[in-house]
């Protein structure tokens, strides 16, 4: 200015423009230096700015690829649970399957057992049994044995009672036959005949036709006439039970059945059967009077 005034005071004019020029070239490179750098800086924070983009873009992918893939484990994992899950109810239910069959097979084993023991039972039971008809048969009654000798000896080919046996039979046997029978309740008694081997030849045997009346007492003994052995000992029995009924009307042996049989030659005394002995024998000669225990009869068709 003091130039410029000066210049006017000296009455010269003088225009310089080149320090302005040059300012003002100095002002605009700065301010287009300004907006380059400005405009650098913006391309490279959009550069970075797309580069942390990228970045993160990539880390999401990432991360969605490990989550699909953990993803995937996890439905193969629950596909495995569901498969061992299947597994384990098909196994469950055959293990239901088998317990249901074990609880079958225990219960037919605890009905077998029942059956087992009520088989025991009844094998003990039928041992008790056993054990006490063996204690009967161990104390079963004696035999008795009215020897055909003596004064108790028949006529031969007769079975009319001697004198003296009729009163054994009607004192001593009835005595006998009442105590035995008290001891063991109530017996059939069997009057069983017994003869030698000799050979009886009868003129022809009418039992057929007077057995029944005699034992009625229809009929007298004297009236049959035995045709063997075999009806000389029935009819020497049938004598004997005749005799004893006589008791019996009197009161006596009340309750006591009794049978008549023959054994005719074919039982020795040991029990033993016979050979063919026709001599006279007194041994093989007998009455003998055995006891059984009432039972039911039972028929077999």
């Amino acid at each position: 200015m003091k130039r410029s005034l000066k210049y006017r005071n000296n009455g010269t004019e003088s225009l310089n423009l080149w320090p302005s020029f040059t300012d003002l070239m100095a002002n605009a490179f700065m301010i287009i230096s300004l907006f380059l750098l400005l405009a650098l800086f913006k391309s490279l924070f959009l550069k970075y700015t797309a580069d942390e983009t990228e970045i993160d873009l990539t880390q999401t992918e990432r991360e969605v690829r490990i989550l699909k893939r953990q993803l995937a484990l996890l439905d193969n994992r629950l596909s495995q649970k569901t498969q061992e899950n299947e597994n384990l109810k098909s196994e469950l239910g055959q293990s239901i399957d088998d317990l249901n069959q074990f609880k079958k097979g225990a219960l037919a084993l605890q009905n077998q057992l029942q059956l087992s023991n009520n088989q025991l039972q009844l094998s003990n039971s039928q041992i008790n049994d056993l054990e006490i008809e063996n204690k009967k048969l161990k104390s079963a009654p004696p035999v008795v044995v009215i020897q055909d000798s003596g004064e108790y000896r028949f006529a031969s080919g007769s079975a009319a009672l001697p004198s003296q046996l009729k009163k054994y039979i009607s004192n001593d046997l009835v005595k006998r036959i009442e105590a035995i029978s008290k001891q063991r309740n109530l017996y059939v008694v069997e009057i069983i005949g017994h003869t030698d081997g000799q050979v009886n030849y009868g003129s022809g045997s009418n039992l057929d036709e007077n057995l029944e009346a005699v034992a009625q007492g229809n009929k007298d003994i004297k009236t049959l006439v035995p045709g063997s052995n075999a009806d000389l000992g029935l009819m020497r029995a049938l004598e004997v039970v005749k005799q004893l009924q006589l008791a019996q009307k009197s009161g006596r042996l009340q309750g006591v059945k009794f049978r008549a049989y023959s054994a005719a030659q074919l039982q020795l005394p040991s029990g033993d059967f016979a050979t063919a002995n026709r001599k006279p024998n007194a041994s093989r000669r007998r009455i003998e009077i055995r006891f059984s225990p009432l039972g039911r009869a039972e028929t077999i068709r």
